[in-house]
């Protein structure tokens, strides 16, 4: 198997037998997850010719954004779990086990910044001041 293949294999493994709902969608989630993976060694050979990088690096570049990108969604939806959820915010304890976080953790995971960047993405004011 060629690199470029083998990495896309990598970014989009297969379905494991029984873990597809309903059971009888299974062989088109294998068929979608290789076409997946033919877009994507495709786009990969394409950036790594292009900025003449490895395409491991390139894909580990990737994974790395991916990765900053769900933890500053996470910040987010704790933000707004806790600053703009009624009257009532939602217990840290449920944030936590929801977010992968202690409760310390949710309770120092986001800051003004995300406060922020909640109000101006649903256009309305914390519940109680910050």
């Amino acid at each position: 198997m060629h690199l470029i293949d083998e990495l896309a294999a990598l970014r989009s493994p297969m379905p494991k037998p029984g873990s597809v709902t309903p059971a009888d969608c299974y062989d088109d989630a294998c068929e979608q997850t290789e076409q997946q993976r033919k877009d994507d060694a495709l786009h990969l050979e394409a950036a790594s010719d292009g900025l003449e990088m490895d395409p491991l690096l390139l894909a580990l570049n990737d994974a790395r954004a991916e990765k900053e990108s769900a933890d500053a969604r996470i910040r987010r939806l704790l933000a707004y779990g806790r600053e703009f959820h009624g009257t009532r915010p939602y217990r840290l304890e449920d944030l936590a086990r929801a977010a992968g976080y202690t409760v310390s953790g949710v309770r120092t995971a986001y800051a003004e910044d995300e406060i922020s960047d909640v109000a101006a993405e649903i256009n309305r004011k914390p519940n109680r001041s910050v």
